[in-house]
């Protein structure tokens, strides 16, 4: 059955300043309210699927900082029109609600919601306007922004295409892209009026126009039969080489749109009002609390969304009161005109332009002045609570030193009284799935060398979460921030001599293993501090590469600075934020976000015989009893330090008496 909610926002400003009109969803559309699966919680719960439309006045300030609005079509209103899908899980019960709303950004459309064991309605929605529309996915239309009279707005696109199995002919151009997603159509399939570029270990150099094609060659011979989608090689591709691939795009969406989207589903919800015609709010009224937490793209998303003011709704009152930024050191490249928010901070992506900082950092070394990323709540007196968690893998591929040194990784930059970070040693991102005990690690992961970090993040994550929700509902600050300092002789140069790096046999070596911080320069039209604007500049220059810091080693080669969890506390080896590419373009360097485990040896006999400085398992733990009791210990550990819930320990405890270690 279909219902339609009327829902209105007068934005305070607009009220007062002259001729500018109300943005408003206008819209929600429910398409289905179904049972979701019992988690034997005690809390039934159902979820509610639909989409909602919304309006936005292109004139109002709340609205102005989204790149291309004014060049989005207006409907009869004057308004720009939207759409996306959502997802409420509810209690069944109104009375067993904890009154918090509790938002996960989905990450690339993905995410799920369900029934939640302490009671929080649990809700996500669509933002990324260039991902097709699915039954899988949360997504979101967001218009085409167009020049004066209707004409298409063109531009520089760029794509890059890596590890391409070796005499492919012809790829899809997005297929670089993370979960890739349409590029826009070249204006034309003439590859003079484009450029492809190969590189190799040698350097890099433009392939003839004539030797290449905006075709298929999968069913017949190059040239291929034309198409704007594909992208086709005279001599097929090296899988050894990368290609960047750059052509004159047409028809822009206006992404930054999902920004507001997300802001304004929030703020009705929240406001548990219900539409014109008295339909009630589906996530009720009884909302109080608003939280909001997302994991790599998704965080990235959630520090974007606060940087650019959307946590101040059109009323001006807050729209989330904390957030939780998961494994995520960067920005999203969703407010930039033909952006790609895809981007996972490899070549030539945008995303850690703009602040990097919670609080105020002089970035002199690019010369981009004072700022954070809280600059536009605190003037708006909206901003959340932040409690920030991530891990090993976040430094050595996404580039998180910054955030945490600044540009010129000189000193520790301060945290706001608002923000918790919290660091979880030796893990790779998002870490391992479970707690196992694995002596062997977790199944290599694709196209690296090294099996798989398995220190899991799920248990301090939980932890992490709730003392966000109880720092929002109470005021009761959570526990200390801890993570690795350069005052403290945590933070180190990304070498092995640095790290102090042991001497592993037939072990590969951290130098080389870090994704370089770079300093790229996209135009004149490109607004950096604010990773927003246009453009210009494909492929972008690259003015400089800035010193990155890591965190040392002790002489397992295991991190040592933050909260490490119980796995890393009582270790099986050698648990590592990187891993090593195992061939094609970049082989030997490092391997994504991929961490990689270097197992210790099982008896002391075998670690003399392969010459491993690192005690055996035997000369560790003795058997399997003794392993299992420092597991206990360290369980133990954990939860007089609060960083372990009662249930997680039962089954961590329950694992190491069911592994294979030393048995």
């Amino acid at each position: 059955m279909k219902s339609t909610l009327r829902l209105l926002f007068a934005s305070t400003i607009a009220l007062t300043v002259a001729g500018i009109g109300e943005a408003r969803l206008v819209r929600v559309t429910i398409d289905s309210v179904k049972p979701a699966p019992d988690r034997g919680t005690g809390i039934r719960y159902e979820i509610v699927r639909g989409t909602f439309a919304g309006e936005l006045d292109p004139r109002d300030p709340h609205n102005a900082i989204i790149t291309d609005i004014g060049a989005a079509p207006l409907n009869p209103h004057g308004r720009i029109t939207y759409s996306a899908t959502f997802a409420i899980a509810r209690p069944l019960d109104s009375a067993k609600a904890s009154g918090v709303l509790y938002y996960d950004v989905p990450n690339r459309g993905y995410g799920a919601v369900g029934a939640d064991e302490d009671g929080h309605i649990r809700v996500i929605s669509g933002w990324q306007g260039d991902i097709a529309p699915s039954n899988s996915a949360q997504t979101a239309s967001v218009p085409v922004a167009h020049g004066p009279h209707g004409t298409a707005i063109t531009g520089p696109i760029l794509t890059r295409l890596t590890n391409i199995p070796a005499g492919t002919k012809s790829v899809p151009i997005g297929a670089g892209i993370v979960r890739s997603t349409p590029r826009p159509l070249p204006v034309s399939l003439d590859t003079r009026k484009a450029r492809l570029i190969r590189e190799d270990g040698k350097g890099a150099a433009d392939i003839a126009a004539s030797d290449w094609a905006f075709g298929d060659c999968s069913k017949a011979a190059f040239p291929g039969t034309p198409d704007p989608r594909q992208l086709c090689l005279r001599r097929g591709f090296d899988l050894d080489a990368a290609y960047t691939l750059i052509y004159e795009g047409k028809d822009p969406l206006v992404l930054g749109i999902g920004f507001a989207a997300t802001r304004d589903l929030v703020a009705f919800l929240r406001s548990g009002k219900p539409d014109d015609a008295g339909t009630p709010n589906p996530a009720g009224s009884a909302i109080r609390w608003t939280v909001a937490s997302g994991v790599s793209q998704s965080g990235n998303f959630l520090r974007s969304f606060v940087h650019l003011g959307f946590n101040t709704d059109e009323h001006g009152a807050r729209v989330f009161d904390g957030i939780n930024p998961i494994i995520a050191a960067r920005q999203v490249p969703l407010n930039v005109r033909f952006g790609v928010p895809g981007g996972a901070a490899s070549t030539y992506d945008p995303g850690s332009e703009g602040s990097l900082w919670w609080g105020p950092y002089d970035d002199r070394t690019r010369g981009r002045g004072t700022g954070s990323l809280l600059d536009r709540c605190t003037r708006d007196r909206t901003c959340p609570k932040v409690v920030e968690v991530f891990g090993s893998s976040e430094f050595w591929g996404l580039r998180a030193s910054p955030g945490l040194v600044g540009t010129d990784a000189k000193a520790d930059l301060p945290l706001p009284t608002n923000v918790r970070r919290y660091y979880f040693p030796s893990i790779t991102h998002g870490g391992a799935v479970e707690t196992k005990f694995r002596t062997q690690g977790d199944p290599v992961p694709g196209g690296c060398t090294l099996r798989g970090n398995p220190n899991p993040l799920r248990e301090s994550l939980r932890v992490a979460q709730k003392a966000l929700v109880t720092w929002v509902k109470t005021g009761t600050a959570p526990p200390a921030s801890r993570y690795p300092m350069l005052a403290k002789g945590d933070l180190v140069e990304p070498t092995a001599r640095a790290l102090g790096w042991p001497a592993i046999p037939g072990a590969p070596s951290p130098n080389g293993k870090l994704n370089t911080f770079v300093d790229y320069d996209f135009g004149p039209a490109f607004h950096y501090r604010d990773l927003s604007g246009v453009i210009t500049r494909q492929p972008p220059a690259l003015r400089r590469t800035f010193p990155s810091r890591v965190p040392r080693v002790n002489s397992d080669g295991n991190e040592t600075s933050g909260i490490p969890s119980v796995t890393l506390q009582v270790p099986l080896g050698t648990y590592l934020g990187w891993n090593v590419q195992a061939k094609g373009y970049g082989a030997g360097g490092g391997c994504g976000f991929s961490g990689g485990f270097i197992p210790f040896a099982k008896t002391r006999a075998e670690r003399i015989a392969s010459n491993d400085p690192r005690p055996s398992l035997e000369e560790r733990y003795h058997d399997h009893a003794g392993f299992v009791a420092q597991v206990r210990a360290a369980i133990a550990r954990q939860q007089a330090s609060g960083w372990l819930l009662p249930d997680d320990a039962a089954a961590m405890l329950r694992a190491a008496e069911q592994n294979d270690v030393l048995k």
